[in-house]
């Protein structure tokens, strides 16, 4: 019975994947999802950046690490499909057209990788509440942050 009841759920997980891999909506309503995802990162970097340069508090810059990794993780790549290159969300889009070319995905993959990696180190290092590992953290979080923004996205 157990067995049964674990395979179900796998193919279903499988199946919802797969579907979610196919993101519902208008091409603006992706741009719009990913600016409100990009906004909320900004803020949550501004918060940790408070605290780093001023008076350090450990609960809002775990709180914000913890946004940043959430975020980081959830597979919002699903949200750069093909028709999304151009067009307007919340304001025009400023992913470059290099972004959606087949030989940019594995350098995608890996600036998106190190970002992954960066957050979720944040996130452990911010719990911790060591003021200056969380500075010199925050600097590499940055540093895979600009990775993307030097390659791929447009000047405003």
């Amino acid at each position: 019975m157990k067995i049964r009841n674990i395979v179900a759920a796998v193919l279903a997980l499988g199946v919802t994947s797969a579907a979610l891999a196919q993101v519902v909506g208008k091409p603006e309503d992706q741009i719009r999802w990913r600016q409100s995802a990009y906004h909320t990162l900004a803020w949550s970097m501004a918060r940790i950046k408070a605290n780093v340069e001023g008076t350090y508090n450990k609960d809002q810059v775990t709180e914000a690490a913890n946004v940043i990794q959430a975020v980081a993780n959830s597979k919002m790549g699903a949200l750069f499909q093909p028709n999304t290159g151009s067009g307007k969300g919340w304001k025009e889009t400023r992913v470059k057209p290099e972004f959606f070319k087949p030989e940019s995905k594995e350098e995608i993959g890996k600036i998106a990788g190190a970002y992954v990696k960066e957050a979720n180190e944040m996130a452990k290092v911010a719990a911790a509440g060591d003021a200056a590992a969380v500075k010199a953290q925050f600097g590499k979080l940055g540093d895979a942050c600009k990775a993307c923004h030097d390659k791929f996205r447009k000047d405003e």
